[in-house]
Formats: structure tokens, sequence, C-alpha cells
């Protein structure tokens, strides 16, 4: 059934002529690397363009994980008129118990980079969410939520908040008992998106497993109540009998892909229906 999927997907996509060409730029060189964004662009794309962008960051615990994990949903939103970006950021060195001061660093080093560079990327700087999936989903959150952890070089004025968030099972509550309070501590108030709700907050979509051993489904309820009670927009979607990482394979895939685009549909960012069909899986609850 998952390979009849991508069949049916990849012949879709021949037959409107449109296959995503993978760009690739460095945003930054720091301890001796160049760290690099992939992206996605329409076919009709060209220079000057205003159009929505995304921006994926990779899930892995901060201490692994890899740029290309978001490649199929980025390829899909490019093809919906979006630019889709792909973040390449540091992770924790192998035996460093502390915060994920690097990965923060770089993921609002990397939202800069889009936002200054907007007009050559053909985007609009007003419309550029933020997404990713577990530790990949805290740093969207983070980026955007918290202040502080910035590269020594950045720029300042260039504003690193995304204008919208998409997160997959994202650890953004780093809070006592909670994932990432190991590493954080008593510092935690310093990367926990969770502890930073405000009228502020842009619009935010997120997606649970029911039987996710790492992030209990009270925390995102907490969540979406939290932004509720300041006149903040989030969505929950939380499917039945599924764990963490659910969304990288079929059936959620494509449940979650079709929620994300409805989504960004419903901030006028895209236009028309989801291409994909309708899911019909079962939720415990969505708001």
């Amino acid at each position: 059934m998952k390979n009849r999927f991508w069949i049916r997907f990849l012949l879709m996509i021949a037959l409107t002529g449109w296959m995503s060409a993978t760009e690739t730029l460095v945003y930054k060189n720091v301890d001796s690397r160049e760290l690099k964004l992939s992206i996605e662009k329409p076919a009709a794309w060209k220079a000057g363009d205003r159009r929505p962008a995304i921006v994926f960051f990779f899930g892995g615990g901060w201490v692994g994980g890899s740029a290309t994990q978001f490649l199929k949903q980025s390829e899909y939103l490019a093809r919906r008129g979006m630019v889709g970006v792909r973040v390449e950021y540091r992770t924790i060195p192998k035996g460093d118990k502390g915060p994920p001061a690097v990965c923060c660093a770089d993921a609002k080093s990397a939202m800069r980079y889009v936002r200054a560079h907007a007009d050559e990327l053909g985007i609009d700087p007003q419309r550029i969410a933020a997404a990713g999936g577990s530790a990949g989903g805290h740093l969207a959150a983070f980026t955007t939520m918290v202040e502080g952890q910035d590269a020594p070089d950045d720029d300042l004025k260039t504003s690193c908040k995304a204008n919208a968030l998409v997160l997959f099972n994202p650890v953004f509550d780093n809070g006592p008992g909670q994932y990432g309070n190991e590493r954080m501590g008593a510092d935690f108030l310093k990367f926990s998106p969770a502890h930073h709700v405000t009228a502020q907050t842009p619009p935010t979509i997120v997606f649970l497993g029911d039987s996710d051993k790492l992030i209990p489904v009270e925390v995102l309820r907490k969540f979406a109540a939290g932004m509720k009670k300041v006149g903040a927009r989030c969505e929950s979607h939380i499917y039945e009998k599924s764990g963490h990482g659910f969304f990288n394979s079929e059936p959620h895939f494509s449940a979650t892909l079709f929620e994300t685009d409805t989504f960004l549909g419903s901030l006028g960012w895209l236009q028309g229906p989801p291409t994909l069909p309708k899911p019909k899986l079962k939720k415990i609850d969505e708001s």
C-alpha cells in the first residue's frame, strides 16, 4: 500500500510536468564547516516572487538526524506554490550533556538568512512558516517564541520569528519531568517554547500521537489551552494508536500533510484544495 501511494504520487508529478530540483546554498560558516539550506521551488518560481515559504528542521533529539527528513513534505508544498527550505544545523556533540544551545543558534541564523534573502529566494518575508518534528519541532517553535541563544555574528535587526508554526510531535515543553529537561535543568526557561506563549505567538498547528512515549497528550492540551487563553490560534490533531515519529510513515504522512495544506490555505498562503485525498484516520482530539 505504501509503495503504491508513492508510485501514484510520482506519476501525478510526471503527468503535471513538475519535479522538484533541490538547490543548495550555504547560510552560515561555523566551527570550520559550512551549514547549508536545501531548497525546493515551484516550477513557475522566479527571483522577485513573493511566495510563502516553509522552513523545516529535522528531528533526532538534538544529537542526530538529517535534513533529508522533510524532503517529501517540502516537495509537495513546492508543488502547491510555496518555497520549501530544509535546514542543516549543528547537533550536540557526543557525550555533551548540556542544552542544545548550538542547535538553537543555528536555527535562528537559518530563519534570519531566509528572511534577509527573501528577494533572491522569491519569498514574502512576512509569510515564512517554521516547521519541524520532535527536536526539530522544538527548534521551529524556539526561533519564534523564545528570546536569546543568538549566534554572535547574527544581525539581530533581522527577525528570526516565523509567521506560522507547523509542529510534528514537538518537544516544546522542556520543564521539570518533560523531555529535554535533563539537558536544560534549572535553565529550562531559556529553551522551553511552551513556557513563552503570548498573544504574539503566530498561528500554530500541532500533530501528536496518543501513544507518544516522549510527549504526553496533556502537554499538547495544556499548550493549546494556553494559546487559547491569550487569543492565539492553535490547531491540535491527536491521532489514535500512534507513537513518536508517526508522521514519517503512511497513512499518517499523507494525513498530516493534508492538514498542513489545509492550515496554510486557511492563512491565505495556498490556493485551492489540497491535492492529497482527505484522510479518514481516527483522531481522539481535534481543535
